[in-house]
């Protein structure tokens, strides 16, 4: 269970480090930084998301989900908030961060998938 905690967390920084290269508004400062916004955005993600979630349902609905991207750059922002080092510069960076971040979990959800299915 740790192991995958581990991996999620790196392809969490893996995530952010690109993001970081690709959108202008999103500043990390050193590897620390990255490692710790990581592992504060797995946190956030566990404990706060899902009543954030829970919370903007009618929301989401009427949007089709696409609400879920503002929810997510809302973490990514309130992680940049705490962490020393890590910064986001706007909404869009928050957005384009998440997406990049997204993308870069659900890759690492793939690997870490069971296959017993």
């Amino acid at each position: 269970m740790f192991a995958k905690f581990v991996v999620r967390v790196i392809f969490g920084a893996l995530g952010l480090w690109v993001a970081s290269k690709l959108v202008a508004g999103i500043v990390v400062h050193d590897t620390a930084a990255l490692i710790l916004a990581a592992v504060l955005l797995g946190v956030v993600n566990a404990f706060v998301r899902p009543v954030v979630v829970i919370l903007t349902l009618p929301l989401t609905i009427v949007t089709l989900g696409l609400f879920l991207l503002i929810v997510n750059a809302a973490m990514i922002g309130l992680v940049s908030l705490v962490v020393p080092g890590f910064h986001v510069h706007g909404v869009v960076a928050g957005v384009l961060a998440a997406i990049i971040t997204g993308i870069s979990s659900w890759i690492g959800g793939m690997i870490l998938r069971d296959d017993r299915r």
